[in-house]
């Protein structure tokens, strides 16, 4: 039986969100960005939510220097997938068109937002394997 992932919760998202912009950090570095008034009592707090992060394969600990760095093992995109997927699973029933629809409705997309739909589509019409080269920047 395939084990689903568990989620995160929002604030194990906060600090996954800080290690995808500033990229690999220590505990006292994160809870200084999430915490900055607060650092001393919340440092456990931080410790804990990067403990969690790590138990559920979220983060790698990088142990070989005394103040261990804590690195992202799952990209923003990747969780985004993730969530979407368990979402059209539990209210379209598996289908990805409902949500694709909503989204593209209820946002005002700006131009340049509806030319890279347009032409995310027209790169999905390709046959298998050659957008996924041009999209690697490999010739044809």
């Amino acid at each position: 039986m395939v084990r689903t992932p568990k989620d995160v919760t929002d604030a194990e998202l906060a600090v996954l969100q800080e290690l995808w912009e500033r990229g690999p950090a220590a505990i006292r570095q994160l809870t200084e960005v999430l915490y900055p008034q607060d650092v001393q009592t919340q440092y456990s707090t931080v410790k804990r939510l990067l403990a969690r992060l790590e138990g559920k394969g979220f983060v790698r600990r990088d142990r070989r220097e005394a103040v261990h760095r804590f690195h992202p093992i799952v990209d923003r995109d990747g969780l985004v997938g993730r969530r979407l997927q368990r979402l059209s699973e539990s209210l379209c029933g598996g289908s990805i068109s409902p949500l694709l629809t909503q989204l593209a409705r209820s946002h005002n997309l700006t131009d340049e937002q509806r030319q890279a739909l347009l032409a995310l589509i027209e790169e999905l019409k390709e046959p298998a394997g050659r957008g996924a080269d041009r999209s690697r920047g490999n010739p044809e």
